[in-house]
């Protein structure tokens, strides 16, 4: 499943580290030395908040490039001397985990006094339907329970792999439809862990979903069916989703917002 992460060459000058996929060197390391201005010149954004993710195009090809916010300087320090960058993280976490992310392309690091500035990581623009999200917001979505059981498979194929995603929300998990399956990837994978898991710990990795107990029940049993949980499985399943909407919601009351149940 993983690749050698020796194969993959790091490129460093004074201010800016670099990794390409040899794969994709010869035909992309210019791209990659130009990488801010390719992402500036883009006005196709899939997603602004801390971060940006950008689709950009490279001579007929298409890409996604996330730029990861400047740090502030604690962290400046923290990720120059002491911890991976989220870009670098985020590629070499793909590498670990090739089957289950799109294909990782590369990261950039630019440096200014010394310090981490800004970082990019570059992957296969992949082209999915749709998120998990969509089904689990809308009742009405065609094959709504198959997608679910569908999506219990893939999670269980992560935690036979000792996969941990720490961000496992709808937003992160891409679900792309060819002839009767499903493909699944997950992105947003610079928060990682890898262990192996308790059945307490795969009932918790489902508590970001903001899922009604109607479709965690569904997709317990299906996940049950493939791995040997005790009765507690969907009732912890349960407890830890309802968990996390409670300290979101306590929080968005804190600020004065909605909140969803």
């Amino acid at each position: 499943m993983a690749l050698h992460l020796s194969m993959f060459n790091l490129t460093k000058s004074k201010n800016m580290n670099y990794k390409v996929n040899p794969l994709y060197k010869a035909s992309l390391n210019d791209f990659f030395l130009k990488i801010r201005e390719k992402f500036n010149n883009s006005s196709n954004s899939l997603h602004k908040a801390r971060n940006e993710i950008k689709v950009v195009e490279h001579n007929r090809d298409r890409f996604v490039i996330k730029s990861f916010k400047v740090p502030h300087i604690i962290n400046k320090i923290a990720y120059s001397f002491f911890r991976d960058s989220k870009a670098k993280k985020s590629y070499e976490y793909s590498i670990k985990i090739i089957d289950f992310v799109p294909k990782p392309i590369g990261y950039v690091e630019f440096k200014k006094f010394g310090l981490i500035d800004d970082s990019y990581f570059v992957s296969e623009n992949f082209n999915y339907d749709f998120t998990i999200r969509e089904p689990l917001l809308d009742e009405n979505f065609e094959n709504r329970e198959e997608i679910f059981k569908a999506f219990a498979r893939f999670t269980l194929e992560l935690h036979e792999q000792n996969i941990f995603h720490k961000d496992y929300s709808p937003g992160n998990i891409l679900i792309k439809k060819e002839d009767n399956t499903y493909i699944f990837k997950i992105v947003d994978i610079n928060r990682m862990g890898f262990f192996e898991l308790s059945q307490k710990n795969r009932a918790k990795n489902f508590s970001k979903l903001w899922a009604s107990d109607e479709v965690l029940k569904i997709i317990a049993k299906e996940y049950s069916k493939h791995y040997s949980a005790d009765e507690k499985f969907q009732e912890q399943m349960l407890y830890y989703n309802q968990k996390n909407k409670n300290i979101k919601n306590f929080k968005k009351r804190l600020k004065g917002k909605k909140v969803n149940d």
